[in-house]
């Protein structure tokens, strides 16, 4: 899941965790985060407010997918304090002791987190916390205002003869296969019948455009015209609407759509755990999150309270609060290497014969 959050980010992620390895921090008056570059946590504005209020220096180091951030953590222990994990590999960072659990009693606003999501099966372990929700979003379809009408409903409507030639989809094996599944009535996350997902996807061939691997590409094709009907994160949706003008529509089809979650997490042996609370905290305060949407542009807050301190007439706040596409969702889940190797062989194939 790269694109999402790089897509918040304009450069390329800085690499130096030979240097922090070499160097771990020790100082309670440093902090050092691993994370996606440009999502949320190193917005230079953000860090100056966390260190005027606590007197902790932030410092980060990037990764640029979640193998990496693993690998990061096996190799340079002591170096980090807070670490990103989407919530479908923190189990494996559990089982592997690269995280410790959280004193949530630390986390002020830890009460006011969605339930479903701040009690994961998949952030919590043995009565402790590992990882602190902290946003989330859905994965649907967009479409253009202006040249698709009615607006479609459906997942079908990738298939849609109509808009041969007109759609794309991401370069990312786990959601072309999640969607497939969708469409064929398996389970988004564990399908039994990958002859019937390589049938469904092949059938793409006519519709299929061009494929997209950020958003800041998204929204180049589309401005284009390249296509009209794209698989897209519910959060860029919201961006490329408000803050690129664009004439993009949102939907999650009635048969049912991608949902995902990212947590904050303490590195096992992180040098400054005290901090690492503090910042979490602050991450997760509606009043950081307000600014952040509203400036920058952001995922869904799994604080209650921040969505709801979101202006009207916010796209994103209008997305997120659809209690009945919200109730479509179903939420990624961890993947054994087997599968997650299986979509990606698969993918690889029917990528090449929607290519010719």
């Amino acid at each position: 899941m790269i694109s999402r959050r790089a897509a918040l980010g304009a450069a390329a992620a800085l690499t130096f965790g030979a240097l922090l390895s070499a160097t771990p921090a020790s100082a309670e008056g440093e902090l050092h985060v691993l994370n996606w570059q440009g999502y949320g946590t190193d917005e230079a504005w953000a860090l100056e407010k966390f260190e005027a209020a606590t007197g902790i220096k932030v410092v980060h180091d990037y990764f640029t997918s979640e193998q990496e951030m693993l690998t990061k953590l096996r190799t340079s222990p002591g170096a980090y304090d807070v670490v990103l994990i989407n919530s479908t590999y923190t189990q494996q960072a559990i089982a592997e002791g690269l995280i410790q659990p959280i004193d949530t009693a630390a986390v002020s606003h830890f009460g006011d987190l969605i339930p479903a999501m701040r009690d994961s099966e998949y952030l919590n372990a043995d009565g402790k916390t590992y990882g602190v929700a902290w946003v989330w979003g859905m994965t649907g379809i967009a479409y253009n205002r202006d040249a698709v009408t009615p607006a479609p409903d459906s997942v079908e409507a990738l298939w849609d003869p109509a808009y041969a030639g007109k759609v794309s989809l991401r370069d990312d094996a786990v959601e072309v296969v999640s969607f497939a599944a969708i469409a064929t009535g398996q389970d988004m996350n564990h399908p039994k019948d990958l002859a019937a997902i390589r049938t469904k996807l092949l059938a793409l061939k006519p519709q299929v455009k061009t494929f997209w691997a950020s958003e800041d590409e998204w929204n180049k094709y589309f401005a284009a015209n390249q296509f009209v009907l794209a698989a897209y994160w519910s959060g860029s949706a919201a961006r490329s609407a408000t803050n690129s003008g664009l004439p993009v529509g949102f939907y999650i089809p009635k048969e049912g759509g991608i949902g995902w979650f990212d947590g904050l997490s303490v590195a096992a042996g992180a040098p400054n755990p005290d901090g690492a609370a503090k910042f979490i905290d602050f991450m997760i305060d509606p009043d950081f999150y307000v600014e952040w949407a509203t400036k920058v542009g952001a995922p869904a807050s799994a604080n209650l309270k921040a969505n709801a301190l979101l202006p009207e007439g916010d796209m994103g706040k209008a997305i997120h609060t659809d209690e009945a596409a919200i109730a479509r969702l179903t939420y990624m889940a961890p993947l054994t290497d087997e599968e997650r190797q299986s979509y990606q062989d698969l993918w690889a194939e029917v990528k090449t014969e929607l290519a010719q």
